[in-house]
């Protein structure tokens, strides 16, 4: 019997820890336009473009060549919250970060952001916490934050 009412217990905290995990009133993210971003992290929503997930993006210095579409892409990067603190950088490693477009190796909007860019572009990425990494800590990534990523595409196919 004490085996039966501990199962008991224990499906009854799983259901009442699963209504809480579906709760719409559970604390969201800001929006980007919501966003209070550093001053030092140059952020200016009204000269980025819009994607239609949510995400912004701004060539601070254009590439060369065609836009990249598809394929494996290289690329040195800088993240930040928005309060401007550094989070990553790939910048003095020896080797750029490579992926693949569509194959989900990067966040949604890390690459959602980059679609159309061209080589040797520099381009500020802004991306909302949804295309992030939603509600979840990621190391010293807190919940909901909305990321900048400074980026320049060292290569591509």
């Amino acid at each position: 019997m004490p085996i039966n009412r501990l199962m008991r217990s224990a499906l009854v905290l799983a259901v009442a820890a699963t209504s809480a995990c579906l709760d719409s009133t559970a604390p969201q993210g800001k929006s980007i336009e919501e966003t209070e971003f550093a001053a030092s992290l140059g952020v200016d929503l009204a000269a980025s473009t819009k994607t239609a997930n949510g995400a912004y993006y701004r060539d601070i210095v254009p590439g060369s060549g065609p836009a990249i579409t598809t394929g494996k892409i290289s690329v040195r990067y800088t993240g930040y919250l928005s309060n401007g603190v550094q989070f990553e950088s790939n910048i003095s490693n020896a080797n750029p970060l490579q992926f693949t477009f569509g194959q989900e190796e990067v966040i949604k909007g890390f690459e959602e952001t980059l679609i159309g860019v061209k080589v040797g572009a520099k381009r500020q990425l802004i991306i909302p916490y949804d295309l992030a990494y939603g509600s979840f800590n990621y190391g010293p990534i807190p919940g909901n934050s909305n990321l900048v990523f400074m980026v320049e595409v060292v290569s591509a196919p």
